[in-house]
């Protein structure tokens, strides 16, 4: 058995979000030994997280289609453990790896690495910050604009007495950082003109899931007892906060936007719990991602960056929509 064959072997072991028939075949790299045209290896932030299990799924549904093989492997929140399955997929002769980064900027030494080795590096959802490096595309949701429409949703909500707002953020991801920043902006413009200011009175890291959202609300309830509003980063941060909400008896005088529009986070919106998503469409950013990388081995032209825009999701929505259960409690 020599070296590659081996690390194959222990790829199938060690990465067990793919299956051990596609850990064999991330070998076949770009001339692809098995009959494909090789293999497009992708690591996520997470596959714990619904919305980049569709990306996973879809990326894999995409490529089949045009005659690729896939490796999806979840990063699991950490920027070590994504640098080397990124390492693997060099080494495994990957035709193209497509990485939603764990940390935006130390991502960067291990994707100059695949700029070394000739292996293009796409991103989705999440962007490299790292300069020096070669992204090929970026692929992900305006997540500016979505930001903008959460504050839009907040004053909304709160209406004319204003109020103070906690966020609950992600200062590691690109896309964590821009929806906030847009949030801001919104804040501050409508502040400038407004009786009914809305201050931000504290942001709490949450990791985007329920767990830390959960224990960043129980703090900003604490620390803030006048607290009117929560905006959370996703939809498993919101659903955490959420619970963190009620245990308080709080959740019928605390807004909450979240962000994604998940199934259960539309769910959420349907029976009350959360009062609007700006929503992301991750099967239309896994297409547009195989898309690019087929017109990149095509040698056409490909956008450095494609964004999608997302789309405010309210409970006028939600009890519209018909993938959501019938009923739910409000």
């Amino acid at each position: 058995m020599d070296r590659r064959q081996l690390l194959c072997l222990l790829t199938a072991f060690l990465l067990p979000a793919c299956s051990r028939d596609e850990a064999s075949r991330a070998g076949s790299g770009a001339s692809g030994g098995d009959g494909t045209k090789g293999t497009i290896a992708v690591s996520l932030l997470t596959l714990d997280n619904p919305f980049f299990k569709v990306i996973g799924d879809t990326i894999r549904e995409e490529a089949r289609k045009h005659g690729y093989a896939t490796l999806v492997v979840s990063g699991d929140n950490d920027v070590a453990k994504q640098q080397n399955q990124v390492k693997d997929f060099i080494v495994q002769g990957a035709a193209a790896i497509v990485l939603s980064p764990c940390d935006s900027k130390a991502i960067g030494p291990v994707i100059g690495e695949a700029n070394a080795a000739g292996v293009p590096v796409f991103t989705i959802d999440i962007a490299c910050q790292a300069t020096g490096v070669e992204v090929v595309s970026h692929i992900a949701t305006d997540n500016l604009l979505g930001g903008k429409l959460a504050a839009e949703a907040m004053i909304e909500a709160l209406g004319a007495s204003g109020g103070e707002v906690a966020i609950l953020d992600y200062k590691e991801v690109e896309s964590c950082i821009l929806r906030v920043q847009g949030f801001k902006e919104v804040i501050e413009n409508h502040n400038a003109s407004s009786s009914a200011p809305v201050r931000i009175v504290t942001e709490l890291p949450c990791a985007g899931s329920k767990d830390r959202g959960y224990a960043s609300a129980q703090d900003a309830l604490q620390a803030h007892a006048g607290l009117d509003g929560i905006f959370a980063i996703n939809d498993p941060a919101a659903l955490g906060a959420r619970a963190a909400l009620e245990k308080a008896g709080k959740e019928k005088e605390i807004v909450l936007v979240g962000f994604d529009g998940m199934p259960e986070g539309k769910q959420a919106i349907k029976d009350g719990k959360i009062y609007a998503d700006p929503i992301q469409f991750p099967d239309r950013m896994a297409k547009e991602t195989v898309e690019a990388i087929v017109r990149h081995f095509r040698g056409d032209e490909v956008k450095k960056e494609i964004l999608i825009a997302p789309e405010l999701y309210r409970k006028a929505d939600a009890e519209k929509d018909p993938a959501l259960a019938a009923g739910g409690n409000t």
